[in-house]
């Protein structure tokens, strides 16, 4: 790394740190002055990565140490997400890793390969290892392999709250003791014990160094277990050339009989047959036979014994908490899904109620009354040409304005989900839809991604990718874009309350409905044509209900606002300006007085008998459609400037002269089903890993929603007169 006329290569930096330690009173002349140097420059000098189960609260120490210095990419080659963000700590600059929730080091899912990788390969200066308070056993069995890598550790027992209100104690100072490592009990929600935890690791990356001789920590297991492993290690240790690995972990692994240690560490025939002579004899000890099972029971015996000394259950045994007592009804046989449905359209009819109407009418008012007002104005004082009102009061203020009027119930919209998700409802719906799911050759697990897609298809796309299986995750990501994004909410809102003002909520409901239903119906087309095979099986850790914290709830809201507003101001901005364009211009590029002689009234009329049938054969309607596959909102934005409206709400009055009822209703189903926007589909091909996958996906989409718009317009006419 170089800052200013100082160059600092970063393979000088383990060396540097190892001088500091070396030194007697740790400052010494060298150390000092490239300590210096790097406060003033902010060089990276120390890694922190945090890791835990999922639901631990990785990320919410995460957002809190932060803020909003993170960065969101992918690991190097995969497309698991990888966060990363920046803290200062005394003038040094803290680098801090955000590493995919898993629930051990095994190599079963891209996320655990990812983990186990990065703690190898780069080494971080300390790890933080966060720990459910409230479901220890569980989450020491991953805190008992991390000791294995050597790498110093801390461990943070978050939710200390929920373990006092249960009235459990738990002694964090035995329970450090016992495990030899620091043990820091935290509420991350609260930000209770973070500083401490913060200090408490940069300490450990200052006095402690990578040492591949011995594990972090100390973990007793029976004798047969530690003695197996340790003859692995002595065998390893023996070829050189692996000292500077964790030879403990790689032992473990290998007496689990873990494939990817084997083939990392590149061991020959005579190895590996010394290593199956040990594995066998230690599988004779035991009635179980098998070494994965053994050694993973030799590790809960030892994380029960340590727990038994350290925690005091104060609960009755056996009693129901609150979680459970919740969960005897809302995840009841009978009633679980209606009461799903309920809370889905509660939710609706509170977006598209008063509330959301009044907001959002607030908006239009001051978008098109007093900005487009004061605009007028302006161009009228300066005398401008007549060109200029249809571009920037039309299309841009027009356009935008359109799309954003529908933030505020985008926004009710967005905090009721989440705090569905953040209470630990999500989970429970999940396991709701599993057996629903499982009948169209999914799993629950499938439901996650799925209902990520009523907010944005690209990333529930990219959910898809924690599913192991691939048939079940290909056939997941084919039928996320049937689930109505919020991208989408804009043509709701402006056809419902236009064509059914009285019944709104129901309308736009009736569409998120029929995503559902379609997803149901092509999963099973799919399960018994593209997708034969045995369904994999289900196993779901349901967390406990919380009270959702209001920062991270409003953080979760931020972000996706952000993204809307994001394209509103970039891709909708500048598809109002192509689309004014390409409404005034025809093909020689002279304005023209009639927009239907235009460069887009040609290929409107070019494909509008195609969507005929559907209902909306107008060459506007055509070219919208066209607009949307950029992105969603377009169609909105795109109906405002090719119709010349001025608003959304001058567009509404507009809209029933070109519209029936039922050919709008045809409408929102089309614009619901087909391929979604550029976004998506780039991260369908990305995730697919074929180009050829991405546009059957795209394909079959729109075939879909052309036929279904059409069996409700074509039905319709028979009982709407």
């Amino acid at each position: 790394m170089a800052h200013g006329n100082f160059a600092l290569p970063c393979a000088i930096v383990p060396r540097l740190r190892r001088e500091r330690d070396q030194s007697q009173d740790n400052r010494s002349a060298f150390w000092l002055f490239i300590s210096e140097h790097c406060e003033r420059n902010g060089c990276v000098l120390m890694k922190i990565a945090l890791t835990g189960n999922p639901n631990s609260g990785k990320t919410t120490l995460f957002n809190l140490y932060t803020g909003s210095n993170q960065y969101v990419g992918n690991w190097a080659g995969v497309t698991v997400e990888k966060k990363e963000g920046t803290l200062s700590y005394g003038g040094e600059s803290i680098t801090l890793v955000d590493l995919p929730g898993i629930y051990s080091l095994s190599p079963y899912s891209m996320e655990e390969i990812i983990t186990r990788s990065v703690l190898i390969d780069e080494r971080p200066d300390v790890l933080i290892d966060i720990i459910d308070g409230s479901n220890i056993e569980r989450n020491l069995y991953l805190a008992v392999q991390l000791m294995e890598l050597s790498v110093p550790l801390v461990l943070a027992v978050n939710m200390m709250d929920e373990v006092e209100a249960k009235g459990d104690r738990l002694d964090c100072d035995k329970l450090s003791k016992l495990l030899g490592v620091a043990v820091i009990p935290i509420t991350a929600r609260k930000a209770k014990n973070t500083q401490l935890l913060l200090d408490t690791a940069v300490e450990l990356a200052r006095t402690r160094d990578y040492n591949p001789r011995s594990p972090v920590g100390s973990v007793r297991y029976d004798n047969n277990t530690a003695q197996a492993i340790r003859d692995i290690y002595a065998l390893l240790w023996e070829e050189s050339r692996l000292r500077e690995l964790p030879l403990w972990f790689y032992a473990s692994k290998l007496l689990e009989g873990d494939p990817k240690a084997a083939e990392t560490l590149k061991l020959d025939k005579k190895t590996l047959d010394q290593v199956e002579r040990l594995v066998q004899a230690y599988e004779a000890t035991s009635p179980y036979g098998d070494r994965e099972t053994m050694l993973a029971d030799a590790r809960y015996k030892a994380i029960t014994a340590i727990t038994d000394k350290a925690m005091v259950k104060q609960g009755a045994e056996g009693s129901l908490s609150l979680s459970d007592k919740i969960d005897l009804v809302v995840t009841n046989r009978v009633l679980a899904l209606p009461i799903f449905l309920l809370i889905m359209f509660i939710i609706f009819a509170s977006t598209f109620g008063p509330v959301g109407s009044f907001f959002s009418d607030g908006i239009e008012y001051l978008l098109g009354e007093v900005l487009g007002g004061q605009v007028t104005a302006l161009l009228d004082a300066a005398q401008a040409p007549g060109w200029t009102y249809g571009l920037l009061i039309d299309a841009i203020i027009g356009g935008v304005g359109g799309v954003l009027t529908f933030l505020p119930q985008i926004m009710i919209l967005f905090t009721c989900l989440s705090l569905l998700e953040d209470s630990g409802y999500m989970a429970r719906a999940a396991f709701i839809m599993d057996r629903l799911l499982h009948k169209i050759g999914l799993t629950g697990k499938s439901f996650i991604p799925m209902l990520m897609g009523f907010g944005c298809t690209t990333p529930a796309v990219m959910a898809a990718r924690t599913m192991e299986n691939d048939r079940d995750r290909k056939l997941t990501i084919m039928i996320i874009p049937f689930m109505s994004c919020g991208a989408k909410l804009p043509i709701y809102a402006l056809f419902a309350g236009t064509f059914f003002a009285a019944h709104q909520g129901i309308v736009v409901f009736s569409m998120y409905i029929i995503g559902m239903l379609v997803a149901i119906l092509s999963g099973l087309l799919l399960k018994n044509t593209l997708f034969r095979g045995k369904v994999a099986p289900f196993v779901m850790e349901l967390p406990p209900y919380r009270l959702p914290s209001p920062t991270v709830l409003g953080r979760h809201v931020w972000e996706k606002c952000k993204g809307f507003l994001i394209k509103a101001g970039t891709i909708i901005f500048s598809m109002s300006v192509v689309i004014w364009l390409l409404q005034n211009f025809n093909w020689s590029l002279h304005l023209v007085e009639d927009n239907t002689q235009s460069i887009f009234a040609s290929i409107g009329r070019a494909i509008a008998p195609l969507f005929a049938p559907l209902g909306f054969g107008s060459w506007q309607a055509a070219v919208s459609v066209l607009a949307g596959l950029v992105a969603k909102e377009t169609v909105v934005s795109s109906m405002i400037v090719l119709y010349g409206a001025g608003s959304q709400a001058e567009l509404a009055t507009m809209l029933p002269g070109v519209f029936s009822s039922l050919s709008a209703f045809s409408f929102m189903a089309f614009c619901l089903l087909y391929m979604p926007c550029l976004s998506a589909f780039v991260s369908i091909k990305r995730e697919m890993n074929s180009l050829k996958w991405a546009l059957g996906t795209a394909l079959f989409g729109t075939g879909v929603a052309y036929v279904v718009s059409m069996l409700i317009y074509q039905i319709g006419k028979f009982f709407v007169a």
